[in-house]
C-alpha cells in the first residue's frame, strides 16, 4: 500500500487522487484525517504508524522554522525505517533554489532521505506557478511585485502531484534518483498582459515593509522566505529549465503563464471595492 502524508494540504490531496486515478491502491495521512485515512501528526511520534506501508510520498512539512520542519522529517523517516517502508519519495525544493530562504530544512531532509537506509526518490519541485499568480497584489491600475522583469521557472501544482504519482507507481524505477522539476520561465509582465493590465515594480525594501506592516496573518518566518523568492526571480536564479518534468509526465507541462493568470485572477478586488 501506498501512502501519502499531508493528505489534506493542497500537493498532498492532488498527489493522492493522481495515485487514485491510475488504479494505484493509496491511502493518506493527515493530522486531521478524512475517513479511511490514517492519522499522522509530525509532531506526535506516538501517531506516526507507518505498518504495512510499501512506497511513502512524504510531502515536506513546511510552514514552520527550520527546525520544526526538520525534526517533523526525521521522525517520520525514523517511523518509516522501524515499520519497514519499502521506498520513500520526498518532495523537495528546485535545486535552482539553494539561495532561497527555506531551502535548508530541504537540504537536510534530503540528506535524512539518503541516510536513512531506505531507498528513495527525491522530486525537487519548481515553485508552483499558483503562487506567482497569488504573490502579484492588485492596484489601481494593474499589478506590483517586486520580481522586476525576472522569470520564475514555475510549475502547476497539477503536474507536480501527477509526477509524484507516477513516480511512487513505479518507485524501483527511480531508485536513488533526483528529478528537478520545473517549468517554462514566466514573467509578471507576461501575467499582467494576459490580464489586460500594467505590471509596476516596486522595491525589495518596500515589499519587505508592506509583508511586515501590512500583510496581517504572516508567521514569523514567512517575510523572510517570501522576500527571498522576490529577490531570487527578480535577479535571475529561479529561470533554469529542466526535462525532468516532461520527461516523467510523457508530455508537454502544462502552461504556468495560463495558471498564473488564473490564480492572479481570482485574487482581482470586485469592480467598485
Amino acid at each position: 500500500m501506498m501512502l501519502v502524508t499531508g493528505a489534506n494540504g493542497s500537493l498532498g490531496s492532488a498527489t493522492l487522487a493522481a495515485l487514485r486515478a491510475r488504479g494505484v491502491a493509496a491511502t493518506g495521512g493527515s493530522r486531521t484525517p478524512d475517513e479511511g485515512m490514517r492519522r499522522l501528526d509530525f509532531d506526535d511520534r506516538t501517531s506516526l504508524d507507518l505498518a504495512g506501508v510499501s512506497t511513502l510520498v512524504l510531502i515536506s512539512a513546511g510552514y514552520a522554522e527550520d527546525d520544526q520542519v526538520v525534526g517533523r522529517h526525521a521522525a517520520v523517516l525514523d517511523a518509516a525505517v522501524r515499520d519497514g517502508v519499502g521506498h520513500v519519495v520526498y518532495t523537495s525544493l528546485t535545486t535552482a533554489g539553494d539561495h532561497l530562504g527555506f531551502a535548508p530544512a530541504h537540504r537536510v531532509t534530503e540528506r535524512l532521505v539518503q541516510a536513512s537506509g531506505l531507498p528513495w526518490t527525491i522530486l525537487r519541485n519548481g515553485l508552483y506557478a499558483e503562487l506567482f499568480g497569488t504573490l502579484l497584489t492588485w492596484a489601481d491600475d494593474g499589478v506590483e511585485s517586486a520580481f522586476g522583469d525576472g522569470a520564475l521557472a514555475a510549475v502547476a501544482r497539477e503536474d507536480l502531484a501527477e509526477a509524484a504519482a507516477i513516480v511512487a507507481a513505479d518507485p524501483a524505477g527511480h531508485r536513488g534518483r533526483v528529478h528537478d522539476l520545473v517549468g517554462t520561465p514566466i514573467t509578471a509582465g507576461q501575467v499582467a498582459d494576459r490580464l489586460g493590465v500594467v505590471h509596476r515594480t516596486i522595491g525589495l525594501g518596500e515589499y519587505r515593509r508592506r509583508l511586515l506592516d501590512e500583510t496581517p496573518g504572516l508567521l514569523p518566518f514567512q517575510p523572510p522566505m517570501l522576500a527571498s523568492i522576490a529577490t531570487g526571480i527578480r535577479h535571475g536564479f529561479l529561470d533554469g529549465t529542466s526535462p525532468d518534468l516532461a520527461d516523467l509526465l510523457g508530455r508537454p507541462a502544462r502552461d504556468p503563464l495560463t495558471t498564473a493568470v488564473a490564480a492572479a485572477s481570482s485574487t482581482r478586488p470586485a469592480a467598485g471595492r
